[in-house]
């Protein structure tokens, strides 16, 4: 790609745009990642009888831990998904606009 055209890229607002919708998605996912992943292990590390507590009383085989862990799995997949979703509309769209408008004043 030639200099000109990167720098037409570059000065598009889309582009400004396209940078601050995924950062702020990005740092927002991650933010919750690491906010439900640490709150876990500070869970397990200052109150392990909490996720050692049986479901379904004392015959079950499963506890709080093990459900915790699983349902925060199933959400981890859950932001990913909608993370790919969305990069492969709206920011996909807006990335070949931005493309479009920087070729075509070539």
């Amino acid at each position: 790609m030639k200099q000109e055209t990167c720098a037409r890229i570059r000065e598009n607002p889309q582009f400004e745009q396209l940078v601050r919708s995924r950062s702020r998605l990005s740092w927002t996912l991650s933010l919750i990642v690491l906010v439900l992943f640490f709150g876990l292990i500070l869970t397990v590390a200052f109150n392990p009888q909490l996720m050692g507590q049986r479901l379904g009383g004392e015959a079950s085989a499963f506890t709080l831990g093990v459900a915790v862990i699983f349902t925060l799995f199933v959400f981890f997949w859950v932001l990913t998904a909608l993370y790919v979703r969305r990069a492969n509309t709206e920011f996909d769209d807006l990335t070949r606009r931005i493309l479009a408008d920087a070729t075509r004043e070539a």
